[in-house]
């Protein structure tokens, strides 16, 4: 009997030593990513938490994309109990048939969120955590170098547990605004565009996640046919809500990480434009406010730049939809160089776009904001260069009433932006062989310019162009002095006609007033 106890109580004490505990299922929060600190060059470890003693298996790893309810309580739980450690081997001592399940076991620890609000709190497992990333990246980015004898590719199950990881710790709220936060504190405070760019904490962690995302997607060993089950349609859009990231660190790496998968991932590629036509309209027609703009433009500039041609039916739309009115929202100063840089590459791929393109920016064009006004006016040069004649004819009437007005801006820098068209060797031809219908257009703001323009530079420069005009067609320059002489004339005569009416009726007015006063009198 007492030999049969002893034999179960053995029993017992083996099952218990060889089940493997499981790191917490990691969940997105402000913080997540781990932090900096605790002892340098400490053995890679283990992150195992009490509340959670259920291993994970490799054919079920945790799920890359969690509800947010889901991803709080999880946060809640692995921060209130203790971490237990657990020395790990490297992936270069062990055999290549038990890496697979040493990169689970890493991966867990690279899945666990610790706060990064406090450095003290868990310093040796955050060092873990790191000391993990940075093996992982190594290995992804070159299996033969972390100890194998050729490149391997990642098992299913690995590259599950992978992305899971990686969304446990990019994929989280982002923290409030600046602008959200003073609002808050003073409702009637005004946004200041000049503010500092908000660096987040958690960076030092979440930038290896990144490289670890980045070579993951880049490895040559990476099959879309089995990553696209991992890195889908969810995750691509989970990528785009953080760009509006405040931390330009952070949105430099989602960009690239964006564009990479964009190129590899053949069959994201529609949805990946739909999406952030999404994200354009929501800014343009909701919020307005968004921080990551440039950088979706950046990529959309390299992906405009590999349209085949003819151009698609939905690439166009997406110009008359999207593009075109980014140019309407007032921080379009912020990401104008990018904006400008997609519009030039559509009208450069088919130049019949032309016209659709400067009608668009002659609808948005500012009517208060001088210095937006310059931004489209340097725009607008860009476009005219790639234009041909026929386009420019479709459009050339309500263009140069538009830079006429400019001509005559009082912000000399609009004047001016305005007159350097004319240094332009591509406009000044197209205005040359339009010179009939342009002429009578511009030449009275020229005129005014001379006449009454405040700024010297401005004068000067109108001078030149006018003498442009003098030389380039003498006799269409005199017809178009005699109209504006004939039309001063009439307008003067006008002007003294309205005066004696004027007169005449005060008099009549002053008349009858004498008139009330002596009957009055009487």
């Amino acid at each position: 009997m007492f030999n049969k106890i002893i034999k179960r109580g053995n029993r017992k004490g083996t099952r218990g030593d060889s089940a493997e505990p499981a790191a917490r299922p990691a969940a997105p929060s402000s913080s997540s990513g781990g932090g900096g600190g605790g002892a340098g060059g400490a053995a890679p470890v283990t992150v195992n938490h009490a509340s959670r003693a259920t291993a994970a298996t490799p054919s079920s790893p945790t799920s890359p994309h969690v509800a947010p309810s889901a991803l709080a309580t999880n946060q809640a739980a692995g921060a209130a109990s203790p971490p237990l450690l657990e020395p790990l081997p490297l992936l270069r001592d062990v055999a290549a048939a038990d890496r697979p399940g040493l990169l689970i076991r890493k991966l867990r620890i690279v899945a666990a969120i610790f706060d990064l609000s406090d450095s003290l709190k868990h310093p040796r497992e955050k060092e873990a955590k790191r000391q993990a990333l940075l093996e992982l990246v190594d290995y992804v980015q070159a299996p033969a170098q972390a100890g194998a004898n050729a490149p391997v590719r990642l098992p299913d199950h690995v590259q599950e547990a992978l992305v899971a990881a990686i969304s446990a710790n990019i994929f989280r709220p982002l923290p409030p605004a600046l602008h959200e936060s003073a609002a808050a504190i003073d409702p009637g405070a005004a946004p200041d565009d000049e503010e500092e760019p908000f660096l987040d904490p958690a960076w030092p962690h979440l930038q290896l996640v990144y490289e670890l995302l980045l070579r993951y997607v880049v490895s040559p060993d990476t099959d879309t046919k089995v990553a696209k089950r991992y890195v889908d349609h969810a995750f691509v859009l989970h990528l785009l809500d953080l760009f509006d990231s405040e931390d330009p660190r952070e949105r430099e790496y989602l960009k690239t990480v964006l564009h990479r998968i964009y190129g590899k991932f053949m069959v994201h590629r529609p949805f990946i434009r739909k999406a952030i036509n999404n994200v354009f309209y929501r800014f343009i027609f909701e919020t307005q406010r968004h921080n990551g703009i440039g950088e979706l433009l950046e990529i959309l500039g390299s992906i405009i730049n590999g349209f085949a041609l003819p151009m698609k039916e939905e690439h166009k739309l997406f110009l008359a939809r999207a593009l075109i009115p980014l140019h309407k929202p007032k921080s379009v100063a912020i990401y104008h160089q990018q904006l400008s840089y997609c519009i030039v590459q559509f009208v450069e791929k088919d130049y019949k776009l032309a016209d659709t393109v400067i009608r668009g920016l002659l609808k948005y064009w500012p009517v208060t904001n001088c210095q937006k006004e310059v931004l489209f006016l340097g725009e607008l040069e860009e476009v005219l260069e790639a234009t041909q004649a026929a386009e420019f004819q479709r459009c050339m009437v309500p263009l140069f009433k538009q830079i006429g007005r400019c001509l005559n801006s009082s912000h000399f820098q609009v004047a001016e932006r305005a007159l350097f068209l004319w240094n332009n060797d591509h406009i000044v031809s197209l205005i040359a062989q339009n010179r009939g219908v342009i002429f009578p257009i511009i030449f009275e703001a020229l005129e005014r310019n001379i006449q009454s323009h405040w700024n010297q530079a401005v004068h000067g420069l109108t001078a030149n162009v006018r003498k442009m005009f003098l030389d380039m067609d003498s006799e269409l320059f005199e017809e178009c002095q005699q109209q504006y002489l004939e039309k001063q004339a009439r307008a003067k005569e006008m002007q003294e006609q309205r005066e004696s009416a004027w007169r005449q009726l005060e008099a009549v007015v002053a008349a009858k007033a004498a008139g009330d006063d002596m009957v009055l009198v009487n």
